[in-house]
């Protein structure tokens, strides 16, 4: 037996860096005197979500990964409580700015960074201004408690991020969040949509997920978006074992016996009765052979 506690939260974000920043801490301390050992914060949680606009004044909201300051704060944060850590940021990295998430271990330690593959663009979600697609591949690491991957909010919507964390040894998957209404459709809401996608990737890989979103109305640029909460932890055949409300702040936890769920996985054969020489469409973009 190998139990790991994973907990979500998500919160509202103001215009104060610092004040958010507090804000999380206090959070990542309620989850960890809950017995969490596996903490996740929501996507750019130091700010508003800054790309609801295209403004080039938000460029200097990026930092250099490298002797952050505040990875530096969170770091001792996590070493404090022995808690893991995933940090999400906005990294600055030579003219490149990327949506970056540092992999913080229990005792302190960074053990390295994942940035986002894929990244969105639409009214609203206007990532492309600011991000470039990350150049690391996708990332798993080996924590105090188990074999962690970690996508960024719109990888989420792509079984294939998934599925290559899992080959890659993952036990457990996280995604830190940023999600809500979509200004050209007022009206629509995506969010069971949203979760159902994460709860297949959970079911098809026989793998625990937690997803932490952002909650409440912002406004940026004559565009307003409401982030929808509904954070939420998955169990390893896809169904919601905790999940907070639209609105309002939130930490909830859940264990899991690592052991007995890849004992599980193993006895499924899922991984065993993979056809990779049948998959090559999904290295093109079309599906197609490549043309000569």
């Amino acid at each position: 037996m190998r139990n790991l506690t994973v907990a979500i939260t998500q919160m509202e974000c103001g215009d104060d860096a610092a004040a958010n920043r507090d804000r999380a801490e206090t959070l990542v301390r309620r989850a960890a005197g809950q017995g969490a050992q596996v903490i996740l914060l929501q996507e750019l949680f130091e700010t508003p979500y800054f790309c609801k606009a295209e403004d080039p004044a938000m460029f200097a909201l990026a930092r250099p990964f490298e002797r952050d300051q505040v990875i530096g704060r969170f770091a001792a944060l996590a070493r404090e409580l022995s808690v893991v850590l995933p940090f999400s940021f906005f990294e600055r990295a030579g003219q490149a700015h990327f949506n970056t998430l540092a992999m913080i271990d229990a005792d302190g330690r960074v053990l390295g960074r994942y940035r986002k593959a894929h990244i969105p663009d639409g009214p609203g979600y206007e990532e492309k201004y600011y991000f470039s697609p990350g150049d690391t591949g996708f990332r798993v690491w080996d924590t105090a408690f188990g074999r962690i991957g970690a996508g960024i909010c719109w990888d989420q919507w792509f079984p294939e991020c998934a599925r290559a964390m899992a080959l890659m040894g993952a036990e457990l998957l996280l995604y830190p969040t940023a999600i809500g209404s979509e200004p050209p459709s007022p009206g629509y809401d995506s969010s069971t949509h949203w979760q159902n996608t994460m709860r297949g990737h959970a079911a098809a890989n026989l793998m625990p997920l937690a997803a932490s979103n952002r909650v409440g109305r912002e406004v940026q640029g004559g565009t307003e978006l409401t982030f929808y909460g509904r954070s939420f932890i998955a169990d390893h055949t896809g169904e919601v074992v905790a999940e907070a409300a639209r609105d309002g702040e939130a930490v909830l936890c859940h264990s899991f016996d690592l052991d007995a769920i890849a004992e599980l996985r193993r006895a499924w054969g899922l991984f065993r009765d993979r056809r990779p020489e049948l998959y090559g469409a999904l290295g093109t973009l079309d599906g197609a052979a490549p043309t000569r």
